[in-house]
């Protein structure tokens, strides 16, 4: 017969077990850590994420200042100046630095577009390698636009056919820097994200714009696909990501992607305006250099499923276009 003393041991270490583990699991969630998280992007997560973790510290080549309960600690993405300190003890660390697509694609914005990934990936895997306890999850910004054009076979993390041209090359090179370096106590996730449908930011602050004054029509042949997501389950996806601890690359999109054609006339619907001028290739190309950006933004066809998400059981909140465009238009 086993004695008292025995059993009331083994309970005192079971509880011991579990109290030490479920301390672990309390601390881990008190500093969430985002890299250049002063934009849409990094609003959005600020909002989703400020009820579930103790303190969040945003990465800013801005001012060094608390505001509204958020540290924003300066940076400059390139060298240690004291703001890796703070990554020590952090539960999870996103990083969204890199230069804006959204310009023309000359030789200099090139470089930068390309350095501003590499350098600030590079260096928070020197932090990460430095910290004592650093954080127990990494999820970096990377792109869906990895993928080659399609307007047939739909692109996921396992069949997704990589493509050859400058966006894509960037991202690969980005993912490249941010595996290359193994860190043993982090894991390490590449998100790539699709364009993020937002009330208060992003690019769909300028394609609702053109779609009330009647430049909603579709945008060269207009066949082409586009992936999108809403700004809530950008932010969910990210949180579920966290929670499975799932790793590798994951396609943070909607399940529908849906064609150009189809995406501007709907939009034009929810705003309310009867037609939409269409606007072919030539002029889109005259107007992108006006505005100081490239066409391909809008003219590839990016045809992309979130198949890994899927899988793992994530259930979206909007995966309709429709039911998008309701919530985020008033």
């Amino acid at each position: 017969m086993i004695s008292h003393e025995f059993t009331n041991f083994h309970i005192h270490i079971h509880i011991k077990i579990i109290r030490e583990f479920v301390v672990k699991k309390i601390t881990q969630m008190k500093k969430l850590i985002i890299a250049a998280g002063t934009g849409f992007l990094g609003q959005v997560l600020i909002n989703h994420f400020k009820n579930e973790f103790e303190e969040i510290i945003i990465l800013t080549r801005g001012n060094s200042k608390t505001d509204d309960g958020i540290k924003y600690v300066n940076w400059n993405a390139k060298t240690f100046t004291g703001w890796e300190k703070e990554l020590e003890n952090a539960a999870v660390l996103i990083n969204l630095a890199g230069k804006s697509v959204d310009c023309r694609y000359t030789k200099e914005n090139k470089k930068e577009i390309l350095l501003s990934r590499i350098e600030s990936t590079k260096i928070l895997n020197k932090a990460v390698l430095n910290c004592k306890n650093p954080s127990k999850h990494w999820l970096n910004s990377s792109t869906a636009t990895i993928y080659r054009f399609s307007l047939d076979k739909q692109m996921d993390e396992t069949d997704g056919e990589i493509g050859n041209d400058f966006s894509i090359n960037v991202a690969l090179s980005w993912e490249k820097a941010f595996f290359k370096t193994e860190t043993p106590k982090t894991l390490k996730t590449a998100l790539r994200t699709s364009i993020v449908l937002g009330k208060n930011g992003g690019a769909f602050i300028p394609l609702k714009t053109l779609a009330k004054i009647g430049f909603g029509g579709k945008q060269g042949k207009g066949n082409q696909f586009v992936s999108w997501i809403h700004e809530e389950d950008f932010a969910r996806a990210i949180d579920f990501i966290i929670e499975k601890e799932m790793t590798g690359v994951i396609n943070v999109v909607s399940p529908k992607p849906i064609r150009n054609v189809d995406f501007m006339q709907k939009l034009r619907k929810a705003v309310g305006f009867p037609f939409g001028i269409p606007v072919n290739k030539f002029l889109l190309e005259i107007g992108s250099f006006f505005i100081r950006t490239e066409a391909e933004l809008v003219l590839k066809s990016r045809n992309v499923i979130p198949k890994r998400l899927l899988e793992n059981g994530f259930e979206f909140k909007f995966g309709d276009i429709d039911e998008t465009f309701r919530n985020l238009i008033p």
